[in-house]
């Protein structure tokens, strides 16, 4: 249980050092100054980029364009997100929800790439001796999810595709290490929620999945960048791109190597990653029509249950060169 809650804690201390100490440029003062640019990237303890981080090949690449790598750290993509929003990076990763909710707060984010769909790396669970069979039995239950999240987004579509909705229920919102623990004393009776916690449940504790995501939703990851740092060094977001696609398809053939380079970050057992990284979408892509109006259902959605206090557009966020694009 420690290891998750590193995870995902909110640690306030750390994003206040980052916006407070890490304010370095993440540009230079011309975009045709190359030799003098830095770019800032936003990580989390699991995904991609820890792995990129660790392997050292993307630096490299960049160096030979006249560009330094720097990492800052955050413990979630919420607070990354924020982190882009004030300077202190200018690129980083994160799921369906954080930008979304950046976007309706004004964020000055623009949409970069994507992973392919993985809608296995999400699921419902219930406790290995659960009497809860399918997502009808969840009529008056107690269900544990992070509020405004992914998951959020799929339960909305599980209880919409089994004839029910949010009053059929009873939702707790509960963000990822409470969510656990109120799940393993039996103080709710399902969990919906995302790897590699998902994972973690499965091996650690034996959970039993209801429903994961498949047919249902696309659960994308996006790479996301600073919309001034992203119009004025559109060949170093380039350059990203090709590494990070490079990289997946490398974590896709060498996925217990992988594993082990997450295990420290992250805490997890070898074999928890494996699970995880088995359900990723491998390769990196730039953003097209049919995912952002993927990303566009999952923001209605959100204003609609009134999570967002205005409904946006996925495509005010997206650069103009991607917009035409097609998968």
């Amino acid at each position: 249980m420690s290891s998750l809650r590193r995870i995902f804690s909110t640690q306030s201390a750390i994003l206040s050092a980052v916006v407070a100490g890490a304010m370095f440029m993440t540009a230079c003062s011309s975009p045709k100054d190359a030799d003098n640019i830095t770019l800032n990237i936003g990580f989390q303890k699991y995904g991609i980029l820890p792995i990129v981080k660790e392997r050292g090949e993307l630096e490299q690449a960049l160096k030979a364009q006249g560009v330094q790598v720097k990492w800052v750290e955050f413990p979630a993509g919420p607070q990354l997100l924020e982190g882009l929003n004030v300077g202190s990076v200018a690129f980083g990763e994160a799921g369906e929800a954080p930008p979304i909710f950046a976007q309706a707060a004004n964020s000055k984010l623009v949409y970069v790439a994507n992973q392919p769909k993985a809608p296995l790396a999400e699921a419902l669970i219930v406790p290995k001796d659960s009497a809860i069979q399918s997502v009808q039995d969840l009529k008056g239950k107690r269900i544990a999810l992070n509020k405004g999240s992914n998951v959020h987004y799929l339960l909305l579509k599980l209880l919409a595709a089994n004839q029910l909705s949010l009053h059929d229920i009873q939702v707790v919102y509960l963000p990822p290490s409470d969510a656990r623990a109120a799940f393993e004393r039996g103080s709710v009776d399902a969990w919906v929620i995302w790897d590699p916690f998902f994972a973690a449940a499965e091996h650690q504790i034996g959970a039993r999945v209801i429903a994961t995501g498949e047919n249902l939703v696309s659960n994308h990851q996006f790479y996301l960048a600073d919309r001034q740092f992203a119009e004025q060094h559109p060949q170093v977001l380039d350059t990203v791109v090709q590494s990070l696609n490079s990289i997946t398809q490398w974590v896709a053939q060498h996925q217990d190597e992988a594993a082990q380079l997450l295990q420290k970050p992250t805490g997890l057992d070898v074999e928890v990653l494996k699970t995880s990284i088995s359900r990723m979408g491998f390769g990196v892509q730039a953003i097209s029509s049919d995912v952002a109006k993927e990303q566009q259902y999952v923001a209605d959605a959100f204003y609609q249950q009134k999570l967002i206090p205005q409904q946006i557009q996925i495509q005010a966020a997206l650069l103009n060169t991607q917009s035409t694009q097609q998968e």
